[in-house]
């Protein structure tokens, strides 16, 4: 076993998903070079569902859960995550704004179920504040006021899907988050033909180069079917307080491939403004345990 509790081979697969994860904004910025936001964002959808709804059955569960979940992560979260990075904030940064939603998801949490805030989750989501507020203090081309604002909505959209997904229970992960992209696709392309126009979709689909197919593919099979497949295994396998701070990584590889791949550059601004999320985010995840340990060793 390893110090993380997983064995060798189950670790390796958790960082590959979290490298993927991380990764993924470079991809997302490639893809932007050929598609708009919500054409590109309806294709990733689209090749989600096809063909693999058609080998996956239905999870049990309703109708309206399955389209309130593919609202909130297709239309919410990468809907305005592609639109923010279009322009408004690089890549590096977003793939770290976006992990506030762990404390949207807490926020919502509370309000759904009456639970009332924890001393450490203040802490952590004080940590978290400061640095957007340090964040927000550097605003510069690659930092907007509209790309935070978007990215933050992105985040908590992700909260409302995460919110959705929790109320039904133990589910196939990968068939639900297919059959739930039934109704993030139809959407965003409706939205794309009010905002982009049809010129502009038949142009990108025609004309997209090699390397933007291979964004959308990517973004489908390997960050959706693979991603959500192998954490969805490895939750199953081992207790979620194991898994889940592996997470706390992904922004690591955000960030760093933004840097190595686009030449984002890794200002001492923006890496304490990295360093305060992330601690935050790591006592967030990592206080239960933590003291959990100290009870129990007391």
């Amino acid at each position: 076993m390893t110090r993380a509790g997983l064995p060798a081979l189950h670790l390796l697969l958790a960082l590959v998903v979290v490298a993927v994860w991380g990764t993924n904004f470079v991809v997302i910025k490639w893809g932007l070079e050929d598609f708009p936001p919500l054409t590109f964002a309806a294709l990733r959808f689209t090749f989600a569902v096809l063909p693999a709804v058609f080998f996956l059955k239905r999870p049990a569960v309703p109708w309206w859960n399955l389209a309130l979940y593919g609202l909130f992560i297709g239309v919410g979260q990468f809907g305005m995550l592609y639109i923010a990075m279009t322009h408004w904030i690089s890549p590096g940064l977003a793939s770290l704004v976006v992990q506030t939603q762990a404390f949207f998801t807490i926020g919502l949490a509370m309000l759904l179920t009456g639970e009332r805030v924890k001393p450490y989750q203040l802490a952590a989501l004080a940590l978290a504040a400061a640095g957007l507020g340090w964040l927000i203090s550097h605003v510069s081309a690659e930092l907007t006021l509209v790309g935070l604002g978007l990215v933050l909505i992105a985040a908590m959209s992700w909260a409302g899907g995460n919110t959705v997904q929790r109320g039904v229970g133990p589910v196939n992960m990968l068939a639900y988050v297919v059959w739930a992209s039934v109704f993030s696709a139809p959407p965003l392309f409706a939205l794309a033909l009010i905002s982009e126009g049809w010129p502009a979709i038949s142009q990108a689909v025609t004309h997209a180069s090699p390397a933007a197919w291979a964004a959308v593919l990517w973004q489908s099979v390997g960050n959706t079917i693979f991603g959500y497949t192998a954490w969805g295994w490895l939750l199953a396998q081992h207790p979620t307080a194991t898994v889940a701070p592996l997470a706390l990584m992904v922004p690591v590889f955000g960030m760093g491939a933004s840097a190595m791949l686009l030449g984002e550059p890794l200002t001492p601004w923006k890496l304490a403004a990295a360093g305060l999320v992330m601690s935050g985010l790591a006592l967030n995840t990592l206080w239960p345990r933590f003291a959990n340990r100290l009870s129990a060793a007391s």
